[in-house]
């Protein structure tokens, strides 16, 4: 339980200040390519612990497993603020942009999905975690299928 308070305390100064800065934070494009990249590249890091333990490649620890899953969740709202307009480009397709409902769909299903993954996680019930993982795996496929460069 500790280590979860901490977590929250760190990261929930973050939280408050990204939650009610508007896209006007980024000066040039690629400040807000830089921003959307570093989430997604902390998201996968954290992402990527709970996979070996899914896929049996790491023993399964539920306080790890629950504080990975914490930070996947609460990373999961942060980068969408840095796909404005004229903020085009990275790693991701012109579809963000020309399909934008599409894409918000399909981020707002993410982050549902990793919700789920993360109360999984922090019951500890492993079965749990394989399927909430399974179904969070897919809405990540299925955005990077659509909205990103391969």
């Amino acid at each position: 339980m500790k280590l979860k308070h901490i977590v929250l305390a760190v990261l929930a100064p973050t939280l408050l200040v990204s939650a009610g800065v508007a896209f006007a934070q980024f000066k040039k494009p690629e400040d807000a390519i830089k921003y959307r990249q570093s989430v997604y590249t902390v998201m996968a890091n954290s992402f990527g612990k709970i996979s070996a333990v899914v896929k049996g490649e790491a023993p399964f620890n539920k306080d790890d497993v629950a504080k990975n899953a914490a930070v996947v969740a609460t990373l999961s709202t942060l980068p969408w603020q840095a796909f404005g307009p004229g903020t085009e480009g990275g790693n991701a397709l012109p579809a963000v942009w020309s399909d934008n409902a599409k894409f918000k769909a399909a981020s707002e299903k993410m982050q549902l999905a990793v919700v789920n993954l993360n109360t999984a996680a922090q019951s500890g019930d492993q079965e749990a975690i394989k399927k909430a993982f399974a179904a969070a795996g897919a809405t990540c496929k299925g955005c990077h299928d659509d909205f990103k460069k391969k």
